[in-house]
């Protein structure tokens, strides 16, 4: 579930849909060895999907303009600490699916079930996944039910207990 979020974002849907402007984090960060979760594109606009360390900056449009954060963008980059890691081919359409796998070595996106190629590696310390919107775009994020199969193992994102 969407938790940690930017002044101007909106969460709704039991902490599934983000929409408004900025970035939201789950409420829990990527703890077992390999994890997956999957956005679907509702609406269009400008929008970014990836990782994210706790203390990024959420007040922000695109991700992926500091160094505490990995992100795939609507323009079809995708940035960390402000540098272009990839540039994405095919364009992410309204009503797609980006897929995020993550085993704390590499990070890897997937459009509709198919690998986009653009590893992305030293992805480290406690991570999260991270959502941003603006300019209308609202984001569906799937923690289970998944529309595709997951690599081969990954799983959903275990949540941590806490025993207090």
């Amino acid at each position: 579930m969407l938790f940690y979020t930017g002044n101007e974002v909106v969460i709704v849907k039991n902490g599934l849909r983000i929409c408004g402007s900025g970035g939201a984090l789950t409420n829990a960060p990527l703890l077992q060895s390999k994890s997956y979760f999957e956005v679907k594109i509702q609406q269009g606009g400008i929008w970014g999907i990836g990782l994210a360390k706790r203390d990024t900056d959420l007040n922000v449009a695109v991700g992926g303009k500091d160094s505490e954060s990995w992100v795939l963008n609507s323009d079809g980059i995708i940035r960390h600490n402000e540098q272009e890691l990839h540039k994405i081919q095919n364009l992410v359409q309204e009503g797609d699916v980006i897929v995020l796998s993550y085993d704390h070595i590499e990070l890897n996106f997937y459009l509709n079930g198919e690998s986009m190629n653009a590893p992305v590696i030293g992805v480290k310390g406690r991570i999260y996944p991270v959502l941003y919107v603006d300019d209308g775009a609202i984001l569906d994020l799937f923690l289970e039910n998944f529309i595709y199969t997951p690599p081969m193992g990954f799983e959903k994102i275990m949540l941590e207990q806490s025993l207090l």
